[in-house]
């Protein structure tokens, strides 16, 4: 009965298995990749504190998510300006992009080397991106962190 069992289980993991769901592999379109590229100038841009780019590139009402709050265009531009956060470095282990008619979501795996208040920090994350797409110019309308757990974070 027991071999019967387990046959059932395996039987049953590979069927699943042979239904998940295959990674896309198909290629850009030159839109999605210069969105693509735009999201890396922007860490670019933020790790060097170029805010006058910054400033062209977030739209007017734009919002920030991070761990410790939430805010607009104004106060992420002041931040970045200040120091009081830092984007040193984001490495991108991994990005897509969906376009939706004017907007497009970009989803980033990255890991941010930041100084935040004086402190340095590495986090991975999963960042989400939304542009919009006015005149013909793509605009950063969101930027949200969600912080991936590390298997120290789950030790807690």
């Amino acid at each position: 009965m027991k071999k019967n069992m387990l046959l059932l289980f395996a039987m049953l993991l590979g069927f699943q298995l042979s239904y998940a769901q295959q990674p896309e592999t198909s290629p850009l379109s030159n839109e999605q990749q210069s969105i693509i590229d735009l999201s890396k100038q922007k860490w670019n841009w933020m790790a060097e504190k170029n805010v006058t780019a910054l400033d062209k590139l977030f739209d007017a009402k734009s919002a920030f998510v991070h761990m410790g709050g939430s805010w607009g265009k104004t106060q992420e531009i002041n931040v970045i300006k200040s120091g009081g956060i830092w984007y040193k470095q984001a490495t991108i282990h991994a990005a897509t992009v969906n376009i939706i008619e004017n907007t497009a979501i970009v989803l980033s795996n990255i890991t941010l080397l930041a100084v935040v208040g004086g402190n340095e920090v590495t986090n991975p994350f999963i960042v989400t991106e939304v542009y919009i797409k006015e005149n013909n110019e793509w605009k950063l309308g969101a930027l949200s962190f969600t912080k991936l757990l590390t298997p120290e974070d789950r030790k807690h």
